[in-house]
């Protein structure tokens, strides 16, 4: 290579084109939920940009530093878009060496959002869900759905997945890709009501734009996990009155900024440090035990660290180095 400073710029197709699995991206995050806990991070809560845009949507900015990975540790920051119209999760992440201030690469960060929410969210059903767990009820059937269905689907012997949103073509068009990639029976459910009666894991992924109780607390039966992500309360104020253990993937981050699906519950003291259990990553680094008996309900509630952003950039930019893929660009 030339004299100066080089980075690799890794667009969607490079980076689709390196083949990583759903298990590789799930362990990925897994490691960093673990050096999280360890306290082998650093991180700030995102923060959100507001242009003066006519109200279309906001730019999400996350930052995040894993100890663990490269010679030195890699830092990086991601800005998501949430704006109406384009894909909620386009993104663009950005990787510098945290001993230099170099920076390293240079990737769209659109797979990597979606994908890391799903492996969150398998993550805590690792760790929280019965291991016999059979019917999963998934309300939502955006971007970040099939990462949940897939890969919560890689880790039980389900025997059906029940699927719901507020639009019945975009439910339909969901279970229609999920039949395609999926063995397990695919069935399309008109309300959330019907998809989570008598489920073993229940996640509400939806997009309201005003609190709506789609998930009652009556529908959370003994064994069961609760995943609630969506970005307006779907979900009735004493759902935790019922659960035996609350964990979220860091306090601190689960009471930054206006939204989360259980903003409510900690601006009114409902989830708090005497009522949350832990954080994930003291979970996954054994500090707390995870589920101790079929008969738990448990809830995990995941905002979206950044450090999950890093460890899945960190593990694109790898394998594109031993491929050498992507595109050099001089930056110095």
């Amino acid at each position: 290579m030339p004299d100066g400073i080089w980075l690799r710029f890794l667009s969607g197709p490079d980076i689709d084109a390196l083949g990583l699995t759903r298990l590789e991206i799930v362990d990925a995050v897994e490691d960093a939920v673990r050096e999280h806990g360890l306290g082998r991070t650093a991180f700030e809560p995102r923060v959100h940009l507001t242009p003066d845009n006519g109200g279309i949507g906001h730019f999400n900015i996350l930052r995040g530093h894993l100890d663990g990975l490269g010679a030195h540790g890699v830092s990086g920051v991601k800005v998501v878009g949430d704006l109406k119209g384009l894909p909620s999760e386009l993104a663009m992440a950005t990787l510098f060496d945290p001993t230099t201030g170099v920076p390293l690469a240079v990737l769209d960060a659109t797979m990597i959002t979606a994908a890391r929410t799903g492996a969150m969210t398998t993550v805590g059903a690792r760790h929280l869900a019965r291991r016999d767990s059979k019917i999963l009820a998934h309300a939502g059937a955006r971007g970040t759905a099939w990462w949940n269905v897939t890969m919560l689907d890689d880790l039980f012997d389900l025997d059906e997945i029940r699927v719901t949103s507020a639009r019945p073509e975009s439910r339909e068009k969901f279970a229609a890709e999920l039949a395609e990639e999926l063995s397990t029976p695919i069935r399309v459910c008109a309300t959330a009501e019907e998809a989570f009666d008598g489920a073993d894991v229940l996640v509400e992924a939806t997009r309201l734009t005003e609190p709506e109780p789609l998930l009652r607390t009556a529908a959370v039966k003994p064994g069961t996990l609760t995943i609630p992500y969506g970005t307006v309360s779907a979900v009735e104020l004493d759902l935790l009155d019922v659960m035996d253990k609350v964990v979220v993937d860091d306090w601190r981050e689960a009471q930054s900024g206006r939204f989360g699906a259980l903003r409510r519950h900690v601006d009114t003291g409902r989830l708090s440090p005497e009522t949350l259990y832990a954080e994930i990553g003291q979970i996954v680094a054994g500090q707390r035990p995870g589920r101790e008996s079929d008969a738990e309900r448990n809830l995990f509630w995941h905002r979206g660290l950044s450090l999950l952003d890093v460890a899945i950039a960190h593990l694109i930019l790898t394998r594109a180095e031993a491929a050498d893929a992507g595109t050099m660009l001089r930056f110095h």
